[in-house]
């Protein structure tokens, strides 16, 4: 008797349809929050995950500006950018960042754990970040519920 080989399930981009998912940054710390956003969005999350390809879905972020952070990383974390010139280096803290623009945190963490290739800035685009409880992607979330998914 012969065994039956079974064979490889390849993606095609044809049968992918990404979803659309709410995530409320005030109900995780960061670092778990940005680890579940990252595999969502890469799709590792779905039995159709393959690595060349996106089979990941949109996120949407609300809250960003009452993020959750454990310890003392409000004060001693600090986001280092560098212009180019001598002495061109600045390094504000996190509190400072989050006073200025709360999004850029969230989407820091979350463009950490992604691929360092073209795929994970293709990937990034798929994360929307606002600042409030209001967002523009209501529509994106379906005729299915009157309201959008609880966020987890």
């Amino acid at each position: 008797m012969a065994l039956k080989m079974q064979k490889s399930y390849m993606a095609s981009s044809k049968k992918l349809t990404p979803e659309w998912i709410l995530m409320d940054a005030s109900v995780k710390p960061l670092g778990r929050m940005a680890a579940e956003i990252s595999r969502i969005l890469q799709g590792k999350h779905k039995p159709t995950f393959t690595p060349y390809m996106i089979t990941g879905d949109f996120v949407v972020v609300v809250n960003a500006a009452n993020t959750k952070v454990t310890g003392t990383k409000m004060t001693t974390k600090q986001f280092h950018r560098h212009s180019g010139y001598p002495g061109g280096i600045k390094s504000p803290t996190m509190d400072q960042v989050m006073a200025k623009d709360p999004t850029k945190v969230i989407y820091h963490t979350v463009k950490g754990m992604l691929p360092k290739n073209a795929m994970g800035d293709r990937l990034l685009k798929r994360l929307h970040v606002y600042a409030g409880a209001e967002h523009p992607h209501q529509a994106q979330f379906g005729p299915k519920s009157a309201q959008a998914p609880k966020a987890e």
